[in-house]
């Protein structure tokens, strides 16, 4: 399930796990869109198999599991770790170089 967990995070430049139910998957897919990037979301709530995503998420790092936010294929993280590189300037940079976003 990690293979398959790490194949979906390759297929675009930002992959998003989150729920509807929440609140900060909401936030992280707000700001994302503030941006104007348009991620592939996998809501673990909706979707087959979405509690073995879950659970193979956290065996890969995700703490907790949703929103798992991946930029170019690589784990980065949380909602925390998001808000800290947003809030720090560098997520715009990071979002410019795999080409989710071009100004």
């Amino acid at each position: 399930m990690e293979n398959m967990v790490l194949k979906l995070a390759a297929e675009k430049p930002v992959v998003i796990f989150s729920k509807n139910s929440c609140c900060m998957c909401h936030s992280i897919k707000a700001l994302f869109s503030d941006f104007g990037v348009n991620p592939a979301v996998y809501e673990l709530d909706e979707i087959p198999r979405g509690r073995d995503i879950e659970q193979a998420l956290g065996s890969i790092g995700c703490s907790p599991a949703v929103p798992a936010v991946f930029i170019g294929g690589d784990l980065v993280g949380g909602a925390n770790e998001i808000m800290s590189l947003h809030l720090d300037r560098s997520l715009k940079p990071m979002l410019k170089r795999v080409g989710a976003i071009w100004v």
